[in-house]
């Protein structure tokens, strides 16, 4: 009889047993079951229905301590009790819940705040703020600037500056002069508002300058008109015209009754012959004191550029804006000043201590670039400088004999008895304006 066929079973080769083991894939139902007893994975909260568990955040912290307290102290029975309203309250696993009650609290250790010690003495601050004020409270990155320049004066006027405070003095930045006057700044702080309106003649004469001068030269002027009203706009008062030069900030003013147009190329003629400069171009705004046959007809006869800016856009004139508030209006306030005493008083001011205090002794900057970084706008300005420094660096080595004349004023002037000066003036100015409302007010009750 022949023997039954058999079938060899062929040797499989370990690399074919772990390929064909790795091609089988186990289902998930045996992976992870249903009925899962994993305390690990029972350990998270269950968030499937959104009314068991309410606790988060510093809630379930504080609610963790208390119940810790009290499952260590409590018997077992009790324990029983506690652990199933706290897992009902948070929605953990009994045996997490176990293990984070049986914790103890580990006491919270606080680092030691590093602090630092104080760089500057009272003294010093107190030389900072006299400084400051005497100056008219500039903004601090004029104010670093201004130190060197005023200290050797300062030494005259403030007593107990020693050069450990000199020092320190110097050495003080802006960012910790605007934190250490921030208190008093507040206090400074108003509204300002003007009376000039829009004028319609030869606006179709004039040019409007849409863009800013980007000049290196002086000579380019912008103008505008300050009134000094006060409450009430009825009959005639004071108007400043004020006067600024871009490229080098020098800035003169001259007070008028009124805003005519004679009286305004008058003053405007004054401020060109008290100018250390040409002037090449004068820039307004659109009130009908500028925009009229006299002046048009002054910057023909004197070869001077005569343009003006947008309606309503204050920032086409921003420079003179700026110098409205800083040479006229945080002088002289917002009271109403309509007599020619007061205006002769305000000329002999702005022709003498107040020139001299803003063009010799008193930094101030300007914008060098402006980045566009996200939604925000980053500004960088130059370094601040005096308007007679910008003055002398645009003109060269070689001055003209009217800026020697200011380099030699500026050497010899105390700025001090500058600021005293301006102070007694501006008293007189508000003694007789306060007299004259006492005048009126009896007239009327008399009356």
């Amino acid at each position: 009889q022949n023997a039954p066929h058999t079938e060899e079973t062929p040797q499989l080769s370990l690399y074919d047993i772990i390929t064909r083991s790795a091609r089988k894939r186990i289902k998930p139902s045996i992976m992870l079951p249903e009925a899962d007893t994993s305390s690990h994975i029972k350990s998270y909260q269950d968030f499937s229905n959104p009314g068991d568990s309410n606790m988060a955040g510093e809630r379930l912290k504080n609610a963790l301590k208390k119940y810790r307290v009290r499952y260590q102290k409590a018997a077992r029975n009790e324990r029983t009790q506690l652990l199933t309203e706290f897992c009902k309250m948070t929605g953990y696993h009994r045996k997490y819940a176990i293990s984070l009650l049986n914790k103890k609290d580990e006491p919270v250790t606080l680092l030691p705040r590093r602090t630092r010690s104080v760089s500057y003495c009272d003294e010093a601050l107190s030389v900072v703020e006299k400084i400051w004020e005497k100056a008219g409270y500039p903004w601090s990155s004029r104010l670093v600037q201004l130190h060197p320049l005023w200290m050797p004066w300062a030494r005259r006027h403030i007593r107990g500056i020693t050069p450990e405070i000199e020092a320190k003095v110097l050495s003080i930045s802006a960012r910790q002069i605007d934190r250490r006057l921030q208190g008093k700044k507040r206090k400074l702080r108003t509204k300002i508002y003007g009376r000039t309106k829009p004028g319609s003649l030869l606006k179709c004469q004039i040019p409007v300058r849409t863009d800013n001068w980007d000049v290196n030269a002086p000579g380019y002027l912008e103008i505008d008109l300050v009134s000094h009203s006060g409450s009430c706009a009825n009959g005639e008062f004071i108007y400043s015209l004020n006067v600024t030069d871009i490229h080098t900030c020098w800035c003169e003013t001259r007070a008028i009754m009124g805003k005519g147009q004679a009286g305004v190329v008058k003053a405007l003629d004054e401020i060109r012959q008290a100018l250390p400069f040409k002037i090449k171009a004068i820039d307004s705004d659109n009130g009908s004191e500028f925009i009229n046959h006299h002046l048009v007809r002054y910057c023909e006869q004197h070869e001077i550029k005569f343009t003006r800016s947008r309606p309503y856009r204050k920032n086409d004139n921003a420079y003179i804006e700026q110098k409205n508030w800083t040479h006229v209006r945080r002088i002289f306030g917002w009271d109403r000043l309509d007599t020619h005493e007061q205006m002769e008083n305000m000329n002999r001011l702005y022709r003498n201590e107040l020139s001299l205090m803003m063009n010799l002794f008193q930094p101030c900057t300007k914008l060098k670039s402006k980045e566009r970084v996200g939604s925000k706008i980053r500004r960088r300005y130059e370094e601040p400088k005096t308007p007679l420094d910008r003055l002398l660096s645009a003109m060269g080595t070689q001055p003209e004999l009217a800026l020697r004349r200011y380099i030699e004023l500026r050497d010899t002037t105390d700025p001090f008895q500058l600021s005293r000066g301006i102070e007694e003036s501006l008293d007189g100015i508000h003694r007789y304006d306060s007299l004259n409302k006492r005048r009126k007010s009896s007239r009327k009750i008399t009356g």
